[in-house]
């Protein structure tokens, strides 16, 4: 099964690497990693989807590990949690001028959009579930899609709700960024 961590970390060189090394280590494969600034400039937020094999007994272990690191400044388990996910993808379709429109009525039905028009070829940008893109993918195969690229799950929990903790922010960490909250 996969697993949904939300990992808050310092927005500081290197600082990917040491997550993706720790995955690596203990031998956990990624299934998707989104990175980006948070409304504080100093935090990034990761989203990183792992497969679990044994459940929340593996869940657990990749929290832990990550609360090692020194720039984790929070983990949350948002797995069984209600929240909202998606996942961006831009597929290149290889489409005669006569076939565009069937393209173009595929994007309608999933709302998606034709972000670039070439003379064989448009751009389909689609954002939503990792099964609505899928679904749009598989129409889309058998027409030619050249290349593909997506950017992986993000996700945030719906409302005031938290993700799962099962090891609580050390106090030494919430001090610091709440100090560095105040002074800006």
């Amino acid at each position: 099964m996969n697993y949904t961590f939300i990992a808050l970390v310092e927005n500081k060189p290197g600082v990917l690497n040491r997550v993706a090394s720790l995955f690596r280590r203990r031998n956990f494969n990624i299934e998707s990693l989104a990175v980006g600034r948070t409304e504080k400039p100093e935090v990034s937020r990761m989203t990183v989807v792992v497969g679990c094999p044994n459940g929340d007994v593996d869940a657990h272990k990749i929290e832990a590990n990550l609360y090692k690191l020194v720039n984790v400044i929070d983990v949350q388990d948002v797995t069984h949690q209600p929240s909202v996910t998606r996942d961006l993808a831009l597929i290149k379709v290889m489409v005669a001028p006569e076939k565009r429109a069937e393209v173009n009525n595929l994007a309608e039905i999933f709302r998606a959009h034709i972000v670039d028009v070439a003379v064989d070829s448009v751009i389909v940008e689609i954002t939503g579930t990792e099964d609505k893109i899928e679904g749009m993918i598989e129409l889309l195969r058998p027409i030619g899609i050249v290349e593909m690229v997506r950017t992986g799950q993000v996700s945030m929990t719906r409302g005031v709700n938290d993700g799962v903790r099962r090891i609580p922010m050390s106090a030494n960490r919430l001090n610091e960024y709440e100090v560095a909250e105040l002074a800006l």
